[in-house]
């Protein structure tokens, strides 16, 4: 039936990894990027400009993933929910990663209005597939017995997947969302699992430092250099 909220939804199996709550208010800004996205996307002078029309598709995939995941989790559709957000993180991160050169020629604006938006969406897809995963496998009752270990693999592989993204994309903005994601698993884990708190905020500060160095004017500077 549907009806359950977010919350209700991942409340039936999130005995493996926790976020803390107030990490889901970066959809306020989340949204804010792509409705400024949206209209600058639209404007007639961005027509049929290359960089931009090769995004779009990804772009409209995640977004439209967004809303069906929605839908899916309201009525407790667990692996239907598990398939469209890992479907939609991997269609913008891959979208992100073939634009790349695109990205480094584009004026200042098309930076902020396009590409940090997108990037700001993928990376928070990027930890909430890990989250969704073992919340579906919990409740499910496939991971007895090994909540731990699951969740220690749960935070390898998001900080490794950052790590390996922004290394290739060198789009500091998409490991901003991980490491907020991670800092509120700290929180929400320091309590009863302490082992699986420290390993989220070691691996929040892996994810910051390498977007802090990313967003250096030098760093991005010697990127665009390479890439032109």
């Amino acid at each position: 039936d549907l009806g359950l909220s977010a919350g209700e939804f991942a409340g039936d199996g999130n005995s493996t990894l926790r976020a803390a709550g107030y990490a889901f208010s970066i959809w306020s800004l989340i949204y804010a990027g792509l409705i400024t996205y949206a209209v600058w996307q639209a404007m007639p002078r961005n027509a049929a400009r290359p960089g931009l029309d090769r995004i779009a598709a990804p772009a409209a995939a995640a977004i439209a993933g967004c809303g069906l995941w929605i839908i899916a989790s309201s009525a407790d559709w667990k692996w239907a929910s598990v398939a469209i957000i890992v479907g939609s993180a991997g269609a913008l991160v891959a979208g992100l990663l073939a634009t790349r050169a695109d990205r480094a020629q584009a004026e200042g604006r098309d930076r902020w209005l396009v590409w940090a938006p997108l990037a700001l969406l993928a990376g928070w897809l990027t930890i909430a597939s890990a989250i969704n995963i073992l919340t579906v496998l919990t409740a499910e009752g496939m991971l007895d017995g090994v909540h731990q270990a699951a969740a220690f693999v749960g935070i390898g592989v998001v900080v490794g997947v950052a790590v390996w993204v922004m290394r290739a994309a060198r789009l500091w903005v998409y490991g901003v969302p991980i490491a907020w994601g991670l800092v509120a698993v700290w929180i929400a884990e320091r309590g009863e699992k302490p082992e699986v708190a420290a390993v989220a905020l070691v691996g929040a500060v892996v994810v910051a430092v390498i977007a802090a160095w990313q967003a250096l004017p030098g760093a991005r500077r010697s990127v665009r250099q390479s890439e032109a």
